[in-house]
């Protein structure tokens, strides 16, 4: 008997993203590898241009698929998804693991160890020494080069010190029975979208919130559209997705995604945001392509 339409037909396998602190260390080790392997080919640099390509403003009077824009969660858990997949071409028992910032506060976490993300930088230049991602050691920055081609850090901003989001911040956030709304961007004075993001109307410190205030307490490469150049961006984001699909669950008779329609002409946000069914550039993928990732991939919480 031919056994070919039966295998040819079998579901995918689904895959489990875990917390980076329950890896063990031949799952860093081959975490690592598969970056370490990415960046050989050339291919994460890649990932690195297209986050720059697309690191647009709201107060640029073009298209906003990545940030301050509804799409800010489906484009990255796209952005997420792909990069994973690269990641498992390399080494197929390989995912992404996710940074609960919430709980892993401190310099002093496993997630900055010798054999995960190195430590923060050295002072004056805030270079990065220890570590797989270490210049010394082989990673060198290629995209959105400043003052080195090395990669930057400033945990926890000693000169100004800021500390990480909490479970409060979070549940500030998640308890928005609202995806988003209008003006659709970074002033939006409801909805969860913009409070995950981590747009307030604060002064100083207080006004970054959870996403935004995860990538400058980490400083250096994190602070700019180049912030992939910082392997951690990737375990950073996999929990604010994480966060997303939970917010989903505690909100299921909630709409998934606003707006459903384009603003028309006339009106302010005119071509300069995506709605529900339309594509995000750079790909034809739509929001509602990205509102569950049900068949792809599961989170060990």
């Amino acid at each position: 008997m031919d056994h070919t339409v039966h295998t040819a037909h079998a579901a995918p396998t689904v895959h489990t993203r875990r917390n980076q602190r329950s890896l063990s260390r031949a799952e860093r080790r081959r975490f690592v590898g598969a970056v370490l392997g990415l960046k050989r080919s050339g291919a994460y640099d890649d990932f690195v241009r297209r986050h720059i390509d697309h690191y647009v403003s709201d107060g640029d009077d073009r298209l906003r698929a990545a940030h301050m824009t509804p799409t800010f969660l489906p484009w990255h858990r796209r952005f997420l998804l792909d990069f994973e997949r690269a990641l498992r071409r390399v080494d197929g028992g390989v995912t992404v693991p996710y940074w609960d910032w919430t709980k892993d506060r401190t310099p002093a976490a496993s997630l900055w160890g010798e054999d995960l993300m190195g430590g923060t930088g050295r002072r004056g230049d805030r270079r990065v020494t220890t570590g797989p991602f270490a210049r010394g050691n082989g990673w060198i920055v290629k995209e959105g080069v400043t003052d080195g081609d090395f990669l930057t850090r400033d945990l926890g901003r000693p000169a100004d010190p800021l500390d990480l989001p909490t479970r409060q911040d979070v549940a500030w956030a998640t308890a928005e029975k609202v995806y988003d709304m209008s003006p659709w961007d970074s002033t939006s004075p409801r909805g969860f979208r913009n409070r995950l993001e981590g747009w307030t109307s604060g002064i100083g410190s207080g006004r970054w919130r959870n996403h935004n205030r995860v990538h400058r307490w980490v400083g250096g490469h994190m602070l700019g559209g180049a912030s992939v150049n910082d392997p951690v961006f990737w375990l950073h984001h996999a929990f604010v997705d994480l966060l997303w699909t939970r917010w989903q669950r505690q909100h299921p008779d909630a709409a998934p995604f606003l707006p459903e329609r384009p603003p028309a002409l006339g009106e302010p946000q005119y071509r300069r945001i995506v709605a529900r069914h339309e594509p995000m550039p750079p790909w034809r993928t739509t929001p509602q392509d990205m509102l569950s990732h049900r068949g792809i991939y599961r989170y060990a919480e």
